[in-house]
């Protein structure tokens, strides 16, 4: 049996569906208001048989702030995908975040231990990187920088693997994923999944870069990892490194909109200080903070050989994997 914690996630829902068809029993979390239809409608996106695979889950509803509730989840599991978690860069999300992050990993860390539970994979997030290598790239080995400004997301993230390692130090084999931000389908109003309507609505973007992966490419490399059994180690998980403008002016050009305007440091940085006068007033312009305009300007390469190397993998190039969620998402706005 293996479980698999935030499966009612854009990428968890994935990993389930990529379990099933190769056979093996899931027993999946949610919470008791999850939308579990959602799901189901996504597996359409992924296979022409979503109804044979999703009544094959098994749901379970889950309290991390309850042991009981988390050690009856692990109770028969043997492998275990953790990918729940709150993702957010506003900062009256922080203390959420550090709960649900860092205390929801810890107990779950704990539920399993003294149980049939042999592998952990862990989702974390190339937000925890710092510093570059001799090739001016961050890779595995560009470690978290406390003395660095870090969004609460990534500090959540950091001191999340930190209990993952200290599971490895007792035994537990353990491999942990990096990956960029997420394209996949479904869960469209939440997280990653949010993606294209916000592209969509936006007449702005930023003059940074970040690193992308499609939800499929997460899935399976992370279950092949746990199948070859390589363990106590991490992996960044990214097809390319694209700027924000490309990404945007993709869902501009296929919406029929004009591009989008590239707002300038300046510019953000004049957001700040209207954040400080009217940001009790509109909420939005609080999340106009110094960690958040590096983040939306900064322009690091990040590399990915490390797991093309282990597993000589060759992942969907951005464009493609846009345009095939793009597709899916215009599906499910023409259903609704």
């Amino acid at each position: 049996m293996i479980l698999v914690t935030g499966a009612t996630g854009i990428l968890g829902r994935v990993i389930v569906l990529y379990l099933l068809q190769q056979g093996k029993k899931v027993r999946a979390t949610k919470r008791p208001n999850s939308n579990l239809e959602d799901v189901r409608k996504s597996f359409a996106f992924y296979t022409e048989n979503p109804d044979f695979y999703f009544e094959k889950i098994e749901w379970y509803n889950v309290d991390f702030d309850d042991i009981q509730s988390l050690e009856n989840a692990v109770s028969g599991v043997e492998e275990v995908y953790h990918c729940a978690a709150k993702v957010s860069f506003h900062p009256n999300r922080k203390f959420e975040m550090y709960h649900t992050n860092i205390e929801g990993t810890k107990q779950l860390l704990y539920a399993c231990q003294n149980t049939a539970v042999k592998k952990f994979c862990f989702i974390s997030s190339i937000a925890v990187l710092d510093g570059l290598n001799e090739n001016g790239e961050m890779d595995e080995n560009s470690d978290f920088n406390h003395k660095l400004l870090h969004s609460a997301y990534a500090k959540s993230k950091h001191f999340s693997e930190m209990e993952v390692w200290r599971a490895s130090a007792e035994g537990m084999n353990v491999v942990i994923v990096n990956p960029g931000i997420f394209i996949g389908s479904g869960n469209w109003k939440s997280s990653s999944g949010e993606m294209f309507q916000s592209l969509e609505k936006s007449p702005f973007s930023f003059s940074g870069s970040s690193a992308y992966i499609d939800v499929r490419d997460v899935a399976k490399i992370s279950i092949d990892l746990m199948d070859k059994n390589i363990f106590d180690q991490r992996f960044i998980l990214i097809s390319e490194n694209k700027k924000y403008q490309e990404i945007a002016n993709f869902v501009k050009n296929k919406s029929g909109q004009k591009p989008v305007k590239v707002l300038s440091s300046g510019v953000l940085q004049f957001g700040i200080v209207l954040g400080n006068i009217f940001g009790w007033a509109f909420p939005i312009l609080k999340m106009l903070n110094k960690t958040n305009i590096e983040a939306l300007t900064s322009n690091n390469q990040i590399s990915n050989q490390k797991i093309k190397n282990q597993l000589n993998y060759q992942f969907i190039p951005v464009l493609e994997s846009l345009n095939f969620h793009w597709k899916n998402y215009i599906k499910n706005q023409t259903k609704a």
